[in-house]
């Protein structure tokens, strides 16, 4: 188990702590909702929390198959929704550093649509994970 203490330091700004590691992150309203936007809002640490562990468990399914995967980037584009205010979609796109064979790719693509976050959601949340590789030279 793994313990995050939070404090609300006012006008709409958090701080948390992770024990384990002592490190603490602030939060800040979005814009839209009254606040300065001048940090991660809650629902861009959930964004956030996705592709970090989407990239993370392709990671581990890399290391497990002797590949290297460095360089990957993710990037997940949130959109809200009102009535309720929610997280709407959040798309998700992986772009390999290099290409693998088909059953490589398989076995990345499926280890990353497997993350944990991703199987947290909501199932009204739009949550597809696209991949992007590299076209192969000739």
């Amino acid at each position: 188990m793994v313990q995050v203490t939070l404090t609300y330091t006012g006008d709409l700004h958090c701080e948390a702590e992770h024990e384990p590691s002592g490190d603490t992150l602030v939060t800040d309203a979005p814009k839209d909702n009254r606040g300065r936007g001048a940090a991660f809002s809650p629902t861009d640490l959930v964004a956030t929390s996705l592709g970090t562990c989407v990239a993370t468990i392709i990671g581990i399914q890399a290391q497990d198959l002797g590949l290297d995967v460095e360089g990957m980037e993710v990037t997940v584009e949130k959109e809200m929704a009102s009535n309720p205010r929610r997280i709407a979609s959040l798309h998700t796109e992986v772009r390999m550093p290099r290409t693998f064979d088909a059953d490589v790719r398989e076995r990345l693509e499926r280890a990353g649509r497997g993350c944990p976050v991703h199987h947290s959601l909501h199932p009204d949340v739009d949550a597809p994970i696209t991949f992007v590789w590299p076209r192969e030279s000739a």
